[in-house]
């Protein structure tokens, strides 16, 4: 597969989630895009945050599916499934991070980023 091939991939795959997370009414969907930089672990991190524990997986499990039916896509990984202060998806090329509000704020990911481009997504 082409490097182009494989962007346009990422990309679906990105927007897909992104998609998930609005229908279960995610909140301040961010969008960390590493794609231009060099050695990074993922191409894009995906961040939300959630009002409940509930809602959080509700967001998981709408992404799963979603990128399941749509994609043929299953995370290779995740991880946080038990406390549910911080749910992460892991599909190689694109991170999925669902917080619960007050643990966003603590770790504060998005500002560790300062050379990546960072996207805040509108909410539907």
């Amino acid at each position: 597969m082409t490097k182009v091939k494989e962007r346009e991939k990422t990309k679906e795959l990105a927007d897909c989630i992104i998609e998930a997370m609005q229908e279960k009414m995610a909140q301040d969907i961010v969008v960390i895009d590493f794609s231009e930089l060099s050695n990074m672990i993922a191409d894009y991190f995906i961040i939300c945050h959630a009002g409940s524990s509930p809602q959080m997986e509700a967001i998981a499990d709408a992404i799963e599916r979603k990128t399941r039916t749509a994609l043929k896509s299953r995370p290779w990984s995740h991880e946080g499934f038990e406390n549910k202060e911080w749910m992460l998806l892991d599909y190689v090329d694109v991170v999925v991070h669902i917080f619960r509000e007050d643990r966003r704020q603590f770790y504060n990911i998005e500002g560790l980023w300062a050379d990546a481009i960072i996207k805040k997504i509108d909410q539907e």
